[in-house]
């Protein structure tokens, strides 16, 4: 470190306490909350991974990992038998583990820190026999590493996506921990993933690029490639971290985050989840419209206005052209969401895209701001108003969606959820989700690819 400035020796010293403090942390010694929060996170990511098993692209782009597979280790949760290698699976998974938008998230930073950790995860634990106690320990410190990271490196702007520079540090520490790496090689993985981000635009999501989906699974081989190499010699350097993330991207730097209050504060007692399958920022959106369709119909709406916070008023294009700008279309939200009665994955099949009541509606919506700009936890709020064909205004207000930390779903309704979603394309998998939810003493010393057997028949 010499030459290095003190905000870098700072950054440095923090990843080493981090990594030190995650290496000797045993099972024992996560209160049980997490460990129920760690039992959720896993479930409902999963669930999350089997809702996109139906989409054209997905399947294309599994089917062209399956080409250059090498031995069959983990399991693809495609509903198709599908097995590849650890590193092909964790891509494979990493792909369909954000493309509905119903996978969970992290609150006070931006960025879905389970989907950063889980697809490489499954995969290394399925092909290493790791236990599912094993699994969820590291989960939860994967989950912890990627959060404080998240939290000490903040941007101003929307301009680069966290699924892009995230998944690799989260997938890292993840695989570091289901491998009992010591603190040292640890630290060292996780420098060593943090160079191989991608540097994905934020603007991506907007436009329905579709790369922006495979970028968790991208992050997810990074990260045990970084594993892998540290053996080898082949690291970054301590800095790495603020190389990346305060030189090269200009994020504010908050060292003293990384390393507070280990084992006190949880990133996981800080997550959300969802039921809404689009972009976390237009929840409250989606809330306010659910509130309103109690008092008119759809048919009834001349005009939409919203008042909303900066980050909804990013969601700004009327006319979406594939699935994932719909899921970031501020308008396209709340035409389907009137519209349909919901805003679950049917809101936002392809063929709403050019459904012509939608269409119409999301040309009639005008976007405001919601000010003065509040504090968390209210700081993702928003005023709904229609203007209706009588004359009639009808407004509604949610000053924070729920699912969030302040306002969280029930365990059981996540748990709901996810098992709807598995029920068809793994008949057997609830059952095993379940016992999982209740930290059930034979699935969590059985091996993860016996319970893996169980959930896929």
């Amino acid at each position: 470190m010499d030459g290095a400035t003190q905000t870098e020796r700072q950054v440095a010293a923090g990843v080493t306490a981090l990594a030190d403090w995650a290496a000797a942390l045993a099972w024992a010694n996560v209160p049980k909350p997490i460990r129920k929060r760690a039992a959720l996170v896993l479930c409902d990511d999963l669930a999350a991974m089997v809702a996109a098993r139906g989409e054209p692209e997905l399947i294309a782009f599994q089917d062209g990992l399956a080409i250059s597979s090498g031995p069959a280790e983990a399991t693809v949760f495609n509903g198709r038998a599908m097995r590849l290698d650890r590193y092909s699976a964790a891509v494979a998974n990493g792909g369909a583990s954000d493309w509905c938008e119903l996978d969970e998230g992290y609150r006070r930073a931006i960025g879905h820190a389970g989907i950063y950790c889980l697809p490489a995860l499954l995969a290394e634990a399925e092909a290493t026999g790791a236990t599912g106690e094993e699994l969820l320990r590291a989960l939860a410190i994967g989950y912890e590493v990627v959060a404080r990271i998240a939290l000490c490196f903040s941007l101003d702007s929307l301009t680069l996506h966290p699924h892009g520079s995230l998944a690799a540090v989260g997938a890292a520490s993840a695989v570091a921990a289901l491998r009992r790496l010591p603190g040292q090689e640890m630290a060292a993985a996780i420098n060593t993933a943090a160079t191989m981000v991608v540097p994905g635009p934020y603007n991506h999501a907007i436009e329905g690029a579709l790369v922006r989906n495979v970028w968790p699974g991208v992050g997810a081989w990074a990260g045990m490639r970084a594993v892998d190499w540290v053996g080898a010699g082949i690291t970054g350097r301590p800095e790495s971290l603020h190389d990346v993330y305060a030189r090269a991207f200009g994020g504010k730097v908050a060292p003293e985050v990384l390393s507070a209050d280990l084992g006190t504060e949880w990133g996981l007692a800080d997550g959300y989840h969802k039921v809404h399958a689009c972009c976390q920022y237009a929840h409250s959106a989606v809330e306010a419209t659910l509130e309103l369709l109690g008092q008119a119909k759809a048919g009834e709406i001349a005009r939409i206005h919203i008042d909303t916070h900066w980050r909804g008023r990013t969601l700004d294009n009327v006319d979406p052209a594939t699935t994932l700008a719909a899921k970031f279309s501020m308008q396209h939200i709340l035409a389907t969401t009137a519209i349909h009665g919901h805003a679950g994955a049917e809101a936002f099949h392809a063929s709403t895209l050019a459904d012509p009541a939608v269409a119409a509606l999301r040309m009639r919506v005008e976007t405001g701001a919601w000010e003065p700009e509040p504090e968390w936890p209210t700081d993702r709020p928003a005023r709904v108003t229609w203007e209706l064909t009588d004359g009639r205004r009808l407004t509604a207000e949610c000053l924070s969606a729920r699912g969030g930390p302040d306002r969280p779903f029930s365990a059981a309704e996540i748990a709901a959820k996810a098992l709807g979603i598995v029920a068809a394309p793994y008949p057997t998998m609830g059952a095993e989700l379940e016992r999982l939810l209740a930290l059930d003493g034979e699935v969590l010393t059985r091996r993860w690819d016996a319970t893996v057997g169980a959930m896929v028949g």
